[in-house]
């Protein structure tokens, strides 16, 4: 509940910033009349020192951020899954609509009252109003910009996106990172059981319940495929406080808490296993069509060849010696040590450890 409310004010606080640069940045276009045509005007144009403005317009665009905000974040957290693109989109058009409408409503009246003129014709005065119209289509702009660096830092993770703006990645980056290849068990079999529909279905879930506690344990989601995530940390944040050890067993604890959606809907409780490995690998920006990150490394290698050997030791999770090593777990886990193994390609052995959480 702490971190949920922590995501949510720093996600208030970039809404606010945002959009005291985006509604200031409309002042100064309609203050030095850039875009300014035959009977078209942003704003009404009369004569108040610019700092001014932007000082007014930056002060209501703060409970905008903050009404912007708390919708995005209520859609993304809890009705977003549940609700088609097309419906949540009208749903939040129509709400902005209306906030908009409300909103400038104030500002007119207020800053019509400060220049002493009336600038509100009706009460329905928004409906041909230019200036009303121009400002919605602004929203919407500026809108889409918000939601494309959010999504893009979804996408590549909290911080990637800009560094990829500033060509960070353009040539390869040496990092040291930890990794976790995170399976479905018996994956072939429930798959033919329920059907491939359905077992779309059962990923689909698991993966959203993963999404819910990757932040908690500053995990970044590297890429799916097919029923297998790939989770990463920066080599000293995986380390830090066991993360990359607790989230696998923080995500098998959210699988049961919600036990009776999964035996309702599919008669059973999905299980996972994993691999975990870490050390310094390559990370450079690949493709031109579809632009990503990409590791390149036998810390990747390692790790899927690792996660592989859980069926064969029957383990839940397995972690390499080197990593846990640079780990301090707790009495809460129990450790054993797997003969040294010859993982495939590769041409020297490696110890592997499983991992038990006491009850």
């Amino acid at each position: 509940m702490r971190r949920t409310l922590l995501q949510y004010l720093l996600f208030t606080l970039q809404s606010i910033i945002f959009w005291i640069l985006a509604f200031s940045f409309m002042i100064v276009i309609r203050y030095f009349g850039i875009f300014e045509e035959k009977g078209v005007s942003i704003l009404p144009k009369y004569e108040l020192p610019l700092s001014n403005l932007i000082t007014y317009v930056s002060l209501s665009s703060i409970p905008f951020g903050i009404f912007y905000a708390a919708v995005e974040f209520l859609f993304d957290r809890y009705l977003a899954k549940n609700l088609a693109l097309g419906v949540v989109i009208f749903i939040k058009t129509f709400i902005y609509l209306l906030t908009l409408i409300f909103l400038v409503n104030i500002v007119v009246e207020h800053t019509g009252h400060v220049l002493d003129v009336d600038l509100i014709e009706g009460n329905h005065w928004w409906r041909t109003n230019k200036t009303f119209w121009s400002v919605v289509i602004y929203f919407v702009v500026a809108s889409l910009v918000f939601s494309f660096i959010k999504i893009a830092n979804e996408k590549f993770g909290r911080g990637v996106f800009i560094k990829m703006l500033m060509g960070k990645y353009r040539k390869p980056q040496e990092e040291k990172r930890i990794f976790m290849f995170l399976d479905l068990k018996a994956s072939t079999t429930i798959a033919e059981e329920i059907g491939h529909y359905t077992y779309s279905q059962l990923i689909q879930d698991c993966f959203y319940d993963l999404n819910t506690i990757v932040q908690k344990y500053d995990a970044e989601i590297y890429q799916y495929v097919g029923d297998e995530a790939v989770l990463s940390w920066k080599y000293a944040k995986g380390i830090k406080k066991n993360r990359a050890v607790k989230l696998f067993f923080a995500f098998q604890d959210k699988l049961k808490s919600r036990s009776n959606h999964y035996t309702e809907k599919y008669g059973l409780l999905p299980e996972f296993k994993a691999g975990i490995h870490g050390g310094t690998l390559m990370v450079t920006e690949v493709g031109s069509v579809k632009k990503e990150l990409a590791y390149h490394g036998d810390v990747i290698n390692t790790t899927a060849r690792i996660q592989s050997e859980c069926n064969t030791y029957k383990a839940s999770v397995l972690i390499s010696e080197e990593l846990l090593s640079d780990m301090n777990l707790t009495e809460l886990y129990t450790t054993q040590r797997i003969d040294n193994l010859l993982l495939k390609g590769k041409a020297k052995t490696i110890s592997i450890y499983s991992i038990l959480k006491e009850n």
